[in-house]
């Protein structure tokens, strides 16, 4: 029988009813005093400070002195920007924690006294806003919210935890360029990967756990469309791009509809479509940027082949000559496969969290979208390594209806209940892992 202790509470496993008896919960009085005292600070701080995917050097800072108060071994600039921290707490198994960093360049527009107005330059040298505007400041305070709880009960747990703060992950290229660096040479090899990301379409006080998929694939595609110029009085004397780039995005619409069997989802979006600088003047060449998404490795393949496809094609039947047919090219560094949850740890975890908090926690709802994630990379097959990536309710219950999509410049969470929740299930998560080899 396990000792009265924090983590015989947070995981229920004394005897029955006990927790029932109880006032309140050891762990969420902990989390809780912990978000008074220091966490709320830091996500204010994050809040206001956000960084662009790679430019994440303030934020990397903060978060590698935060958690090397704490007592793990930290290392920096580890796939750029990213921080690795490390507590070694005798045998048992490797369980890594991963957090997100950046932000985004969106102009905050929620009206928050908290709100960002940062300007960074970017990797194409353009100054541009900065946001949070997809809840990364959630993450990285509640990874040092959970750092602490875990440090401050090394008797209750056995083995070995690795704590990630990730850049890059709006570019779905962070996760990766961590790896290359030597992630898994350099740092001990995890048996089991944890993320959460905070939901505004999902209530305050709710979690959602799932097996199996819960992010799509996501690829980026630039269409480079040629053409002759001319003026714009006399078309027939040029090839106009803006015409073929046109086409060629309404065709793109075919392949999901088309191409693909209706049983299965796929996105094909067109994001940015650049040409011309006149009125009067057909240019020289367009420009399209497409994100692709899929859930299935056969359905991925079929959209990227088809959009060379339709690229050619339109291009060959509006006349264009062959050597000016458009160049299609995939980007080798914003892509990512699917994040699928093993089904098997999903459950287990999925268990843990009805003992500690209740059936009631849960909010099961359908995907609204095909959000990609770049977690996939840590738990890709060849490395072996089960991994978990659960949501966290981020909006009050009765705004949820009307909340802002993440990405959009109102996109706004309740900090308090998104950081003591993420913080407490996360805890509870890893706590749970690592308990077996003390049993």
């Amino acid at each position: 029988m396990l000792k009265t202790t924090l983590l015989a509470s947070a995981l229920l496993v004394a005897i029955p009813g006990m927790a029932a008896a109880q006032d309140a919960d050891p762990l969420a009085e902990a989390v809780a005093a912990d978000y008074d005292a220091n966490l709320e600070e830091l996500f204010l701080w994050f809040h206001q400070n956000p960084e662009l995917s790679f430019g994440e050097k303030k934020t990397a800072k903060r978060l590698a002195r935060e958690i090397r108060k704490l007592g793990y071994k930290v290392t920096e600039n580890v796939g750029g920007t990213g921080v690795v921290a490390v507590m070694e707490n005798g045998e048992g198994p490797v369980v890594l924690v991963r957090a997100d960093m950046d932000g985004l360049p969106v102009k905050e527009d929620t009206g928050l006294s908290y709100a960002s107005t940062a300007m960074q330059v970017d990797r194409d040298g353009v100054e541009k806003p900065v946001m949070h505007a997809c809840g990364h400041d959630v993450h990285v305070t509640s990874l040092v919210g959970t750092a602490r709880q875990m440090a401050e009960h090394k008797d209750e747990w056995s083995g070995t935890l690795i704590l990630i703060g990730q850049p890059a992950e709006e570019r779905i290229s962070g996760a990766r360029e961590m790896l290359e660096d030597g992630l898994y040479e350099r740092f001990p090899k995890p048996d089991y990967a944890l993320a959460f990301h905070v939901s505004s379409e999902v209530p305050t006080g709710k979690l959602v756990v799932k097996g199996g998929p819960v992010y799509s694939s996501s690829d980026s595609v630039d269409i480079y469309v040629k053409g002759v110029g001319a003026h714009g009085a006399s078309p027939h004397r040029g090839v106009d791009p803006i015409l073929v780039a046109s086409t060629i995005v309404v065709n793109l619409q075919t392949l999901v509809s088309r191409t693909i069997s209706p049983l299965d989802s796929g996105v094909v979006t067109v994001g940015a479509f650049h040409g011309g600088i006149k009125h009067n003047i057909i240019p020289a060449e367009a420009h399209l940027q497409l994100t692709v998404r899929s859930d299935k490795p056969e359905v991925r393949a079929a959209l990227l082949d088809g959009i060379d496809r339709v690229a050619e094609g339109t291009a060959r039947a509006l006349g264009v000559p062959e050597d000016l047919l458009p160049v299609v090219e995939r980007s080798p560094t914003e892509t990512t496969p699917p994040t699928e949850n093993d089904m098997a740890l999903a459950t287990e975890v999925r268990a843990t969290f009805d003992e500690h908090f209740g059936d009631s926690i849960f909010y099961d709802s359908p995907r609204t979208g095909m959000g990609a994630e770049d977690f996939a990379y840590f738990v890709a097959p060849e490395y072996d390594v089960k991994g978990v990536y659960f949501a966290v309710g981020g909006t009050p219950e009765d705004e949820v209806a009307n909340a802002p999509s993440h990405h959009s410049p109102f996109f706004k969470i309740a900090p308090r209940e998104s950081v003591t929740l993420g913080t407490e299930a996360m805890t509870v998560a890893a706590m749970s892992l690592m308990q077996k080899a003390g049993e």
